[in-house]
């Protein structure tokens, strides 16, 4: 009993330091933010869901979004905020949307194939998920906080792609191919870096 107690907390504590681990990663590429030709400069692609979704594949989902939450803690503390939290709050949002389906079918039965099936279905989710809420929330709680009109996101939208000119094209084309090209991309590396990084996750 006592040789049990000792295992489960050994193994509690190991499951914290590959939470810690991952969260700082994710913390640190949430810093390297890369523009897009086809989004207004306020959408900027980060791999910080590598190392979540990394996780979530490793120890579960729920271990996912724990790495999520403390990401976003590193990050607020790291770079302060400039979107008054509606940034921070959308990456979390949307962020869980991919991860935890992903992490889901993964656990479900554990092989490439579900992996990539997992993969692809988070990103289905991220860009049906983002782009309501980008839509309904996020866009006009921050154009409350920064007292900007809708319009103001629509033109600098438009400036890029003349094929915005209201809110349902800038979600369709300027939300909606961000969060593809970013589960894509996530999905890619992952599927690249993860069997290296997985043995020493499950040590």
């Amino acid at each position: 009993m006592k040789n049990e107690l000792v295992l489960k907390e050994r193994s509690y504590v190991k499951t914290l330091t590959k939470i810690a681990a991952l969260s700082a990663v994710a913390g640190v590429l949430m810093l390297v933010e890369m523009p897009l030709w086809f989004a207004p400069n306020f959408y900027k692609l980060d791999l910080s869901e590598i190392p979540v979704l990394i996780g979530a594949f490793a120890m579960g989902p729920i271990a996912g979004i724990v790495i999520e939450f403390i990401k976003i803690l590193l990050n607020f503390v790291l770079n302060g905020t400039v979107t008054g939290g509606v940034g921070e709050l959308a990456n979390f949002l949307i962020g869980c949307s991919f991860i935890i389906p992903a992490g889901l079918i993964y656990k479900h039965h554990k092989s490439s194939k579900t992996a990539v099936i997992g993969m692809a279905v988070g990103t289905l989710t991220l860009t049906v998920i983002g782009a309501i809420l980008n839509y309904y929330l996020l866009l006009p709680v921050y154009a409350k906080v920064f007292g900007m009109p809708i319009q103001a996101f629509i033109d600098m939208g438009s400036a890029l792609n003349p094929l915005i000119i209201d809110l349902k094209s800038f979600i369709l084309y300027a939300v909606v191919p961000f969060n593809i090209l970013k589960g894509v991309v996530v999905s890619a590396i992952t599927l690249l870096v993860y069997k290296r990084i997985s043995p020493i996750l499950h040590r």
